[in-house]
């Protein structure tokens, strides 16, 4: 049985403006397996924001190929491209991105709601309750965003990511926006979801933080300059 979650070959992505060619990333061969943690690092402007926005299907390359799940996912359209994204990716970004209107418990569900398998009312309940278990965050239900701390914010994010039960999950400097103590905390928590199964594909600035993956890639003017296997998968 293949376990491979991504697979991309050959991706190049080139960006045309006012008639000049920027060669964003430049043949990137990867394969991330299940549950896998891969980390990529580099220097401001090397692809990396690039290369998560393909993973995520919110862009397409301009050459190459790409692969969840043993399916081409390299050229579809907009609607083809937002189904599978709802079904397969769980995205989460530096900025926590959640509604202060509403509870937490409704910024989980969120994902549910757009995605092309129907939920009963029970199944959403359940989802949304395993995955705040899973971010120790059960206590806070029905807190608005707005009333947690950061770190609280960014496990809520994470939780929201989750709750589809996606193939894979991208994310984007989760500690940023945070303290060194929540940073760390955040992180702790990708580390416990990953040894349960999650894969996972992170970027990040910080050289602490990409240690903990199993396999860390190093981006330069869009390409793979280095590959490191940190540790072997659990």
């Amino acid at each position: 049985m293949n376990k491979s979650k991504i697979t991309i070959k050959n991706i190049s992505k080139i960006f045309i403006s006012d008639e000049m060619e920027t060669h964003a990333l430049r043949d990137i061969n990867l394969t991330i397996d299940h549950g896998d943690y891969l980390s990529i690092s580099g220097p401001s402007g090397c692809g990396k924001s690039t290369l998560l926005s393909l993973l995520g299907l919110l862009d397409q390359p301009t050459s190459g190929q790409y692969f969840i799940e043993n399916k081409d996912v390299s050229q579809l359209t907009l609607s083809q491209a937002a189904e599978i994204r709802s079904k397969k990716i769980g995205f989460v970004f530096q900025q926590f991105n959640l509604i202060d209107e509403i509870s937490v418990f409704d910024n989980i569900a969120l994902p549910l709601k757009y995605n092309p398998q129907v939920f009963t009312k029970t199944e959403v309940k359940a989802r949304v309750m395993n995955c705040l278990k899973k971010v120790g965050l059960d206590h806070r239900t029905y807190h608005k965003p707005n009333q947690l701390s950061g770190g609280q914010q960014q496990r809520v994010a994470i939780a929201r990511a989750l709750v589809a039960d996606p193939a894979i999950l991208l994310v984007d400097e989760p500690t940023g926006n945070l303290d060194s103590k929540n940073g760390d905390i955040v992180m702790e928590l990708l580390e416990q979801l990953n040894r349960a199964g999650t894969t996972i594909c992170m970027v990040t600035h910080d050289p602490r933080y990409a240690a903990m993956a199993h396999r860390q890639i190093n981006l330069l003017d869009g390409e793979i300059i280095e590959t490191q296997i940190i540790k072997e998968e659990i």
